[in-house]
């Protein structure tokens, strides 16, 4: 039986709504609920199916070790956030990160964003109580509003055209940045953040820069280097696959089978990757590359059975496992885990995501992160996998090229205390630009 042919058994775009399904939301007006996904799916997709196919064809390579994926974004995206500032800010840092990494690992890098797409996000309660009001919690722009008013937290299915719309924007902006040239290595000039020119890292970074721009240069003077693949790089989009109505009416049917083309990269999350799931149902079934977030909750059989259901037939580039264990977990967790996806005989492309299991909440009820367990997680996670012959092939971050102060310590030593300054996020904490700038030098040295 072939790939497609078992990813067809019995299986549909909408086959998941016959699954429990976790984290989706009900709509008061069924009427507007099916007039927006109407006009939805007779909408064109975001991306293309060749598009998909290079960034599986990548992530294969990288699970053999011969890439490194650099995959990076906002916690949520908000609708008042698409605007090219922004845009540019997000593309800027996930550039600079990837040079640093594309210089100190000397192997291709892999650029993917949690960007055009990412407006939908998971939550532990349905309802939220203020001043004896309770109301519904905000889940993300493409569901409702953050505003405590009940109009704004009321699930209105007309976001859902809105964050296409948003998601649309974003991807063409990013698209004629990286086809006009900004992207070019050449000119890594462009990328610069004036408000950190100034900041503990950025003598290195310069440094690193006039070093690639020097031999790049020299390269180019001795044997006519041709700058045609320097000029532009491939940039991927990427989110959290977790409203399935809206994925659902964005998956289309080509000659090869069905894709999704909201995004190049969608991943299930830890609240939603149950077996029997409408999220893995749903995840099944479609020819894009996949992730799913390990946590320190899954179990052997699961994890086994996830890589089975998703992966049956160990295509190249179409799995892989986002570890977010924690730094307090990580060494005891992490190794059972590889040793348990290494007897299935898969090859999975290997992530740690140091991000969602060092969040904390301050004496004063403020959501962060720390730098320094996040990046004991880091280095963890690559002893952990160099010591079991496994290649950790990628990270994930939350992250920003905004100056906000909402994970503590870095360089910059931020404190509790800084955290009111520019605490901009609705949902999570994110790495500010020089933080995420700093993770990248200290993955290199990591690997040195």
């Amino acid at each position: 039986m072939t790939i497609l042919q078992t990813r067809l058994n019995k299986w549909s775009p909408q086959s998941w709504q016959q699954k429990d399904t976790a984290q989706q939301v009900k709509y008061a007006d069924e009427a507007a609920v099916t007039a927006a996904l109407t006009e939805l799916t007779a909408l064109p997709p975001l991306v293309t199916e060749l598009e998909i196919e290079a960034l599986k064809k990548q992530l294969a390579e990288a699970a053999l070790g011969q890439r490194f994926l650099l995959q990076g974004g906002d916690c949520a995206e908000n609708f008042t956030d698409c605007h090219a500032n922004a845009i540019v800010n997000k593309l800027k840092i996930l550039l600079q990160m990837s040079l640093i990494l594309l210089h100190g690992l000397h192997k291709p890098i892999i650029r993917v964003g949690r960007m055009a797409g990412q407006y939908a996000k998971p939550r532990s309660s349905e309802y939220e109580t203020q001043n004896n009001i309770t109301l519904p919690v905000y889940r993300g722009d493409l569901i409702n509003k953050p505003a405590f008013i009940a109009a704004d937290r009321a699930h209105d299915p007309q976001l859902m055209l809105r964050g296409y719309y948003y998601s649309a924007l974003t991807l063409n902006h990013i698209r004629a940045l990286v086809d006009g040239g900004f992207a070019n290595l050449l000119h890594p000039e462009y990328w610069e953040l004036d408000f950190v020119k100034h900041a503990p890292m950025s003598a290195e970074y310069q440094a690193m820069v006039d070093s690639i721009t020097n031999s790049l240069d020299f390269l180019k003077t001795i044997s006519g280097l041709q700058t045609a693949n320097l000029d532009r790089v491939d940039f991927y989009s990427s989110h959290e696959a977790l409203h399935l109505l809206y994925e659902q009416a964005l998956t289309r049917q080509t000659n090869n089978g069905w894709y999704n083309l909201s995004t190049h990269f969608p991943w299930i999350g830890m609240r939603t990757a149950q077996l029997e799931g409408g999220h893995v149902e749903y995840m099944r079934g479609i020819n894009n590359p996949i992730a799913v977030k390990i946590s320190p909750q899954i179990t052997k059989e699961t994890l086994v059975n996830l890589i089975n259901t998703l992966n049956p037939h160990d295509e190249p580039g179409r799995l892989t496992l986002i570890h977010r264990l924690g730094a307090n977990k990580v060494t005891a967790l992490l190794p059972e885990i590889i040793e348990t996806v290494k007897k299935t005989g898969k090859t999975v492309l290997w992530i740690c995501d140091p991000m969602h299991g060092n969040t904390s909440t301050t004496s004063e009820g403020i959501k962060t992160r720390s730098f320094d367990d996040i990046l004991f997680e880091l280095r963890e996670s690559f002893a952990i996998h160099q010591r079991l012959n496994t290649y950790l092939g990628g990270v994930h971050f939350e992250l920003t090229g905004e100056n906000v102060t909402e994970c503590i310590g870095g360089a910059r030593g931020i404190t509790e205390h800084d955290l009111k300054h520019a605490y901009k996020s609705l949902v999570d904490p994110r790495l500010n630009y020089e933080q995420a700038l700093e993770m990248a030098m200290l993955i290199v040295k990591m690997q040195r």
